[in-house]
């Protein structure tokens, strides 16, 4: 075996838990995980990072990088950039926002092309379930993609429209049909027409127009056509905790059902939201601080699986003070890890759990079977950090093209020293190398 690196730390974190570790890395896999003081093999470089805590590299699964055809909103080049500073080696894209949306396989390998040169971490895509695309999702599940995004209610652009419930339920026979996957923003129209809208630059005003129920009976429905199709499903950006006892009756059944939730509603409460500052708002939104502390007891529990950012930036004219008319999204590729480590430590979890919430799961969901685990035969994808140190928001340090964010002036713990991709360094202490992500295919 050709060792080429060998990346030592006091603090290694492996499936096993976190050890001091000497890793192994010969053609941009991990070659071992060896005891820390092992001889480094003829040959190799030996990189030793001293206390800092090395995790596998972060697998971000919700991504909306709106690259080609609102580029200027973000892009392949910048989203990556943003990710590769945050310590993040592998994005899947969504296939809304972009134009042409990921509906095809034409539109798919447009996308891909687009990519390509741009790519500083590893990149895979979602396709897109519409009312009139039944017939494309096989095509797309063989030529790639991962699984298939769908909403219950407006998605706010008029090229990616929502499915009801009988194209629901016709898209996931199809789906499960194949072995595929759906992911689901999972809002109930009717419960968003039958509570208040109005234009407003109040916090309150926003929170009421988007009522937990909205989200509860979504999962719910959602849950009985998985359960009657046997279909595998993925609930997006969960929000609210009131369907939390739903989700846990669901999987103890045996339903084909997983969970993620975000950075933003994890670490931001609806009680700091200041009026008019639209930053803050995404769809389904942040909600208050008693609904968070029950977040953190699903990812405790295991009824949420993962964290992810859904990260969806857009341009500082489209977020005007009125929360109903502004952008709804929040942009934190690059800070996700920090925030959610802030928190965590805080109520009492390790960077172990981190890892598993951030990287191993979301890796799991995808069947990213090569990313996820400091462990022999796995991508050597490595994300380097200082759990210690603390760093206070500056946009102007954010590589996101639009540095718009909810975490400005916060002051967080944990700073990505370094990211490593397949065993190369492509993010040192904020300097970033030229792009060698690759783009990925299911089971490829």
């Amino acid at each position: 075996m050709d060792v080429n690196l060998v990346l030592r730390s006091t603090r290694v974190i492996t499936p096993e838990g976190t050890r001091a570790a000497s890793i192994a890395v010969s053609g941009g896999k991990i070659a071992a995980v060896l005891p820390y003081d092992a001889e480094v093999p003829a040959g190799a470089r030996l990189e030793d990072v001293g206390d800092d805590v090395v995790l596998p590299g972060l697998v971000d699964t919700h991504v909306h990088v709106n690259d080609p055809g609102r580029t200027e909103w973000e892009g392949f080049w910048t989203a990556t950039r943003a990710a590769a500073a945050g310590g993040i080696t592998t994005l899947l894209d969504m296939p809304l926002n972009s134009l042409p949306p990921t509906t095809t396989v034409e539109n798919l390998r447009i996308k891909q092309d687009v990519a390509r040169p741009k790519a500083h971490i590893d990149t895979g895509f979602w396709g897109g379930a519409l009312p009139d695309n039944v017939k494309d999702l096989r095509p797309l599940h063989d030529a790639g993609v991962f699984g298939f995004k769908c909403f219950l209610s407006p998605s706010g652009v008029e090229e990616f429209p929502q499915l009801d419930q009988d194209q629901l339920a016709t898209s996931l026979a199809e789906i499960a049909g194949f072995g595929g996957l759906m992911i689901v923003h999972a809002e109930d129209p009717h419960e968003l027409d039958a509570a208040p809208q109005k234009s407003s630059p109040k916090y309150t005003d926003f929170l009421a127009s988007r009522p937990r129920v909205a989200e509860n009976t979504a999962i719910e429905n959602l849950i009985n056509q998985a359960r009657r199709l046997s279909a595998r499903v993925h609930v997006l950006h969960l929000s609210s905790s009131d369907a939390l006892p739903l989700i846990a009756a669901a999987k103890a059944e045996g339903v084909k059902i997983t969970v993620e939730s975000c950075p933003h509603f994890l670490t931001l409460t609806a009680e700091e939201v200041p009026d008019g500052a639209t930053e803050f708002k995404c769809c389904p939104p942040i909600r208050e601080a008693a609904n968070q502390d029950l977040l953190w007891q699903g990812l405790a529990d295991g009824t949420i699986d993962c964290i992810v950012s859904d990260h969806s930036p857009s341009t500082a004219d489209l977020k005007t003070p009125d929360f109903a008319s502004a952008w709804g999204g929040i942009s934190s590729l690059q800070l996700g890890l920090p925030a959610i480590w802030t928190e965590a430590r805080r109520r009492g979890h390790d960077l172990t759990d981190v890892a598993r919430w951030m990287s191993t799961a979301p890796a799991r969901l995808a069947g990213l079977h090569q990313k996820g685990a400091i462990e022999a035969g796995r991508d050597a994808d490595f994300a380097v950090l200082d759990p210690d140190a603390t760093f206070t928001v500056d946009p102007a340090d954010l590589e996101h093209r639009n540095r718009i964010t909810a975490y400005a002036g916060k002051t967080l713990h944990g700073v990505v020293t370094s990211t490593w991709l397949r065993g190369e360094r492509i993010a040192d202490h904020g300097t970033l190398t030229e792009p060698t992500g690759r783009l990925l295919e299911r089971n490829n």
